[in-house]
């Protein structure tokens, strides 16, 4: 296959329905995202079925939106890249479904993407990054570090055992009466508030190595927010302000000195000539999050790498990026591409334990 050429990308691994089109230097000629919080916004959180049913009911339209934008045909491409997992089964098999059909009719090369390493090789996309670079990869259902030494080849240092990071803020928003997915919520509300004004407890901080627990803190905000109402007789917004960015304090400092480990580790394996220290994920759009990673960063003499917010969050671009990379290492796939619920991407590590709210954790 010749250089430049066309991938299109088709992302539906949780609630946002993607389609994109880029070319093999790097160039993303298209990236449409649908996304479905209208729809789940009545339930507190992302309803499988529901989102199956809309993944099935927009897919031809978000490709058919991608390539207009590209200004491109379907003839002109050169392969389709698909998620194959890990996330909600549902939308998985509808995305795996449709690149299966659009391949089958167009002849066109079929290669199924994990969707974290999408996330784990946006940097090779957006800063053209070499191998071998720390990846942090922190989003609504996974949270883990791993070492990128290329597009199949990951050793995870550490991950979250419980809740990822994501998961516990749509949790925090809930508990607080903000509106999901919380993130965002929770982020503007804590620009408001005073993140010293409650201790909460910094799980696993007191343990070595780079694992890590959400799913406390979680406990110790209800508790707070609980002692809120007795002594107010309601949650005052001062109050709700300050537990927000209590909070947001709080997981900030787990991933910032759980970094500074995960580092020491990269550098010491590795002894890169040119250290860099990429994020990518729903949860490297938090700028105070962002801000803590990129001094920990710095104080290592490591290179920091976040993608544009637009690349942190679920998107089909990044499923093309990592399409592209794996067509060049000569991977192909065939019509029995199947539909993964799990998938990790280092599979000599134990497994980590739990499933978080975007699906299994890998």
């Amino acid at each position: 296959m010749c250089d430049p050429f066309l991938m299109l990308g088709i992302e539906s691994s949780c609630d946002d329905t993607a389609a994109a089109v880029v070319r093999s230097d790097g160039e993303i000629l298209s990236s449409e995202v649908t996304g479905q919080a209208a729809l789940h916004a009545a339930y507190g959180g992302v309803v499988p079925e529901l989102a199956a049913r809309a993944h099935a009911e927009r897919l031809d339209i978000a490709v058919e939106a991608a390539l207009a934008v590209a200004g491109t045909r379907l003839a002109e491409l050169s392969g389709i890249a698909v998620t194959a997992g890990p996330g909600l089964i549902g939308g998985v098999l509808s995305g795996v479904m449709c690149a299966k059909g659009i391949a089958f009719g167009t002849g066109l090369p079929l290669v199924g993407v994990n969707h974290l390493a999408g996330h784990a090789l946006t940097p090779r996309l957006t800063d053209h990054l070499p191998y071998p670079y720390l990846m942090l990869l922190v989003s609504g259902g996974h949270c883990q570090f791993l070492i990128v030494r290329g597009p199949d080849d990951f050793r995870r240092l550490g991950g979250t055992i419980d809740d990822a990071p994501g998961e516990a803020f749509d949790k925090c928003a809930r508990l607080l009466a903000l509106p999901q997915p919380g993130g965002p919520h929770v982020e503007r509300v804590a620009a408001g508030g005073d993140p010293g004004a409650i201790r909460f407890p910094r799980p696993l901080l007191d343990r070595p190595g780079c694992d890590m627990s959400f799913s406390g803190l979680k406990t110790a905000l209800l508790r707070a927010r609980d002692a809120d109402v007795a002594e107010h007789g309601g949650l005052p917004e001062r109050r709700r302000a300050d537990l927000c960015a209590s909070f947001q304090a709080a997981v900030a400092d787990v991933l910032a000195e759980k970094s500074r480990r995960a580092l020491a580790v990269y550098m010491e394996e590795e002894a890169p000539t040119a250290p860099s220290f990429a994020v990518a994920g729903g949860v490297a759009a938090n700028e105070a999050i962002r801000s803590r990673l990129e001094t920990v960063a710095a104080g290592a003499g490591a290179r920091f790498i976040a993608p544009p917010l637009p690349l942190c969050t679920d998107n089909a671009a990044m499923i093309a990026w990592a399409g592209i990379e794996r067509i060049r290492a000569g991977h192909r796939d065939g019509m029995d591409l199947g539909a993964r619920p799990r998938w990790p991407l280092d599979t000599s590590s134990p497994a980590l334990i739990g499933g978080g709210r975007k699906g299994a954790k890998a």
